[in-house]
Parts: C-alpha cells; structure tokens; sequence
C-alpha cells in the first residue's frame, strides 16, 4: 500500500469538495434564494454547473483505486476483505452522518418549513441507506451528496470483481492486459452507450467512464509505458465527446489528464502543495458528509432569530460554510479516523473520497 501524501491529489479534492459544499449552499434553504437575489450569476452557476466537479470525485477515487489494490495492474490481497474494508470505511461515517442528519432536520422543521428538509425518516429509508440501497430502491435521500457514496461503493464492487476475475481465470501473466483491458472496455461502454442514459445513473456503469479515466490515468502514467498510451486514451474519450459533447467528460478528462502529467513528470507529490490544500484534502470526505445537516441548521436558525435581510442572510451562507469546515475538521478526527479502521484507501469524496 502507498501512504505517501500526494499534494496534487489533496489540492483536487479540496477545490472539490468546496466547489460541492457551495453547490448546496446555493441550491437549499431561505438563504440560497437571499444569495441569488444578491449574486445571480454567481450563485446561479453554483447551484447549476458546479454539481459538475463531481467527476473530480470519480477521477481522484479510481486513481487512488488502481494505485492502491492495482498498481501493476495485478489485485493486490483478498477481494472479499477488501469489498468489506471499503464498506466500512464508507459506511460508519455515513451512518453517523446519518443520526446527525436526522437530528438536524428534526431541529429545522421544527424551525421552519423548507422543501430542503427532509421528512421523518421510515424504517425503510433507514435500512436502504445503511445498505447504500437507498437510490435503487426509490428511498428518497436523507441528505445531500448520499448518492454518491452508493455509486463509490458499486463501482468499487465492480472494479474488484472485475479484477479478481481477471486474477482467478487469465494466467498469471495475462492478468495485468486482462485488467487494463477490461476496464477499458467498460469505460468506453459507460462513455459511449450508459453516460449518455440518464436512467441509468443509480448504477455505477452510468459512472464507470470518468472512474475508469482514472485508474488508465495510474497505469498509463508508469515510467515504463508509452506516452502512445495515455494518448489513445484520451483520443477515445474526445471521440465519445465529440458524439455526444457532455461537460461532465471534458472534466474527467481533464482531471485525468493533470493527474497522468503529474505523475509522469514527477511532480505528482509536489504540484498544489500548501498547507491549506492538506488540511483541505484531509477532511474532504467528512466535510462532504456533514456540511448538508450544518446547512439545515443554519439556515432555520436564521429564519427564526435574524432578522429577514439579504445581508443578514449572505452572512449566514458564509457561517454555513465555516461551520461546515469545523463540523468537518471535528467529524475527521473524532468520528471518521476512529472508524476507519488501518485501511489506507481512500473512499469517494475522500478519495476524491
């Protein structure tokens, strides 16, 4: 397992998840619609275009995916274990984020009424988020960004399987060409066929062509590979752009290109270093979890005790995001690293998680 911080890896998950906590800022609550009175262009390309740094996610999770299981394109250990290390990384967290969202939007309805507050939970919506069913089974999300990490773990799943058949029926010197292979093809059937299906997007292969440019962006980027490689990638992801031109695929592959220069020039621990982009990338993923239950909070107190003013208003978007930076850097140490466990691999928005 690699341990090694990389700077680039924590500076593209830090402008991430901020990007993402002021995409929610702007999109839920009393205050967003003060804020869009006040900035309408910025807040309008917040609650619209910026939900797209999610493909920073994807790219950042399968890159540090391929360079921790498969780094020369063989599985690294036990698939089985390492689906099970991945779930709990995941899921206590969340859980956790869970209860606390649950005891957040209790608190705000009781405060204000909001089409962002979500109802009383059922048993049922309980039992699918901890199964990360929630978006399959027509549970309707207990707060915000939880999509995402049912999406990281099937495209996980998938990966593994993918390459522990790989392991278990190609010889040992296939393996590593069956691997790359089959992820390549994969993604091409995400980019050009489910990317293009939005009803597809509760399943990972809707997904699984911004995931796959990340681990190509790991194995074609090893000093011993032809840039030829990295090249032909590319070229077939500007293919499937130019069928259909999608943001989201000219943002993964970008994200992926950053990350194959990087790594390739040697400047992959190095670019973006700063000791905000650390701190930043560190609690990414708790920050991702908490900042919607922080949001919820803000905004109803606001409506009960402040005065209805857009500048009272634009001062609690800036607490909101404050807050939410704390409630993270706090949710990292206290709840996310206990339980965590010794696994090194990063998930979802962490990684990206």
């Amino acid at each position: 397992m690699h341990s090694e911080r990389l700077a680039l890896v924590d500076a593209l998950k830090a402008c991430a998840s901020q990007l993402i906590v002021w995409h929610h800022l702007a999109l839920y609550g009393p205050l967003a619609d003060s804020g869009h009175a006040l900035w309408p262009a910025l807040m309008g390309w917040l609650a619209g275009e910026a939900r797209m740094v999610v493909q920073v996610f994807l790219v950042v999770a399968g890159f540090l995916v391929a360079r921790s299981l498969a780094p020369d394109g063989r599985l690294r250990g036990a698939a089985l274990p390492a689906v099970a290390a991945r779930y709990r990384r995941l899921v206590g967290p969340f859980l956790a984020v869970i209860g606390l969202s649950l005891v957040c939007a209790a608190v705000a309805r009781h405060w204000m009424t909001d089409d962002a507050t979500p109802a009383a939970p059922t048993v049922m919506q309980v039992v699918a988020h901890a199964l990360l069913l929630h978006d399959l089974l027509g549970q309707e999300a207990l707060s915000a960004g939880v999509w995402y990490v049912a999406i990281d773990f099937q495209l996980f799943v998938l990966f593994v399987a993918l390459a522990w058949a790989c392991r278990r029926l190609l010889p040992p010197h296939r393996a590593p060409q069956g691997l790359l292979g089959g992820v390549a093809v994969l993604g091409l059937a995400s980019m050009f066929g489910f990317n293009r299906d939005p009803s597809w997007d509760v399943w990972a292969l809707y997904f699984f062509g911004a995931y796959a440019l990340g681990m190509m962006a790991w194995w074609t980027s090893a000093p011993q590979q032809p840039w030829g490689a990295g090249a032909a990638v590319a070229a077939l992801t500007l293919l499937a752009w130019w069928m259909d031109p999608r943001p989201r695929l000219a943002i993964a592959l970008a994200c992926a290109a950053l990350l194959y220069l990087a790594r390739r020039t040697g400047r992959l621990p190095h670019w973006g270093a700063g000791a905000a982009t650390a701190w930043l990338g560190r609690i990414s993923y708790a920050v991702f979890l908490v900042h919607f239950p922080v949001l919820l909070v803000v905004n109803a107190a606001c409506v009960r005790w402040l005065p209805d003013d857009p500048g009272v208003h634009a001062a609690g978007l800036l607490a909101a995001w404050g807050l939410s930076l704390a409630a993270g850097h706090a949710f990292h140490r206290w709840v996310e690293r206990p339980l965590a466990g010794p696994m090194r691999v990063s998930p979802g928005p962490a990684a990206a998680g």
